[in-house]
C-alpha cells in the first residue's frame, strides 16, 4: 500500500498557521511577519503568502498597517454577528436533517452523548473527546440535509466557532448543559419532527451566546 504524497509547501503552511489560530497559539492580533513565519515553518515566502491569502478569505487574518498581517480579533460585535448567522444555518439545518434523516446514525449518536457528562470528568482529554462527538454530528447533519450550499455556508461558520469554543472550555457547567441540549436535539431529529429540532437548535445557540459573552464579560473586569 503506498504511502500519501506530501503536502504542498503552501498546504503545509495553510494547515500548520490555520491550526495554530484555531487552538489560540496565534492570538488574535498576533502579527505575521512573512520572512519569519516562512523561516519558522519551513517554507519559501511563495507559499507563505499563498497561505496567508486563503487565511485571509478565511477572515482569520487580515492585513496590517505598515507590513505584514495579524490574526483578526475576536470581538463582542464579531461574536454577536456571527452567532446571528450560526442561527439561521444551523436552525434551518436541524429542521432539514429532522425530515432527510436516516435514524440509525442518530441513534447511535445519541447513545454516545449520553456519556458526555462521564467524558467531561476526565479533564482536557474528556474536553477533547466530548467536542469530538460535537463534530460527529455536525457532520451527519450535514450529510443528511443533502444540501450542499448549506453547508458549506456551515463550515465557513465553524471555522471561527472552533476559536470561540475555548471560552467555553474554562466553564464545566455550561458543557454539561450544552450536552443535555445536544441530546434534545438529538431526540428531535431522531423522532423526525422539523420544529422541534429547531426549537432545540435556537434555545441551544442562545444558551451558548450568553455563556460566551459572561465569559468575555468576566475576563475584562480582571
Amino acid at each position: 500500500m503506498g504511502s500519501e504524497a506530501p503536502l504542498r509547501a503552501s498546504e503545509r503552511a495553510y494547515r500548520q498557521l490555520r491550526e495554530e489560530i484555531l487552538n489560540g497559539l496565534l492570538a488574535p492580533g498576533a502579527g505575521l511577519l512573512e520572512v519569519e513565519q516562512a523561516d519558522r515553518i519551513g517554507v519559501s515566502r511563495t507559499p507563505l503568502r499563498e497561505a496567508v491569502a486563503r487565511l485571509i478569505a478565511d477572515g482569520l487574518v487580515v492585513g496590517r498597517r505598515g507590513r505584514g498581517f495579524e490574526v483578526t480579533d475576536i470581538s463582542v460585535d464579531s461574536i454577536s454577528e456571527l452567532y446571528e448567522l450560526r442561527q439561521a444555518l444551523e436552525v434551518q439545518a436541524s429542521r432539514l436533517a429532522a425530515l432527510r434523516r436516516d435514524p440509525t446514525l442518530f441513534v447511535e449518536l445519541r447513545e454516545a452523548f449520553v456519556t458526555a457528562p462521564d467524558l467531561l470528568d476526565l479533564g482536557d482529554v474528556g474536553v477533547h473527546q466530548y467536542y469530538a462527538l460535537i463534530d460527529q454530528l455536525d457532520d451527519a447533519v450535514d450529510a443528511a440535509v443533502e444540501n450542499p450550499f448549506l453547508v458549506g455556508a456551515l463550515r465557513a461558520v465553524r471555522t471561527h466557532l472552533a476559536r470561540i469554543r475555548r471560552l467555553a472550555r474554562r466553564n464545566p457547567s455550561r458543557l454539561r448543559a450544552a450536552a443535555a441540549e445536544h441530546l434534545l436535539i438529538l431526540d428531535a431529529i431522531i423522532a423526525g419532527d422539523p420544529s422541534l429540532a429547531a426549537h432545540a437548535t435556537h434555545i441551544h445557540l442562545h444558551q451558548s451566546l450568553v455563556s460566551v459573552l459572561a465569559a468575555i464579560d468576566e475576563d475584562s473586569a480582571r
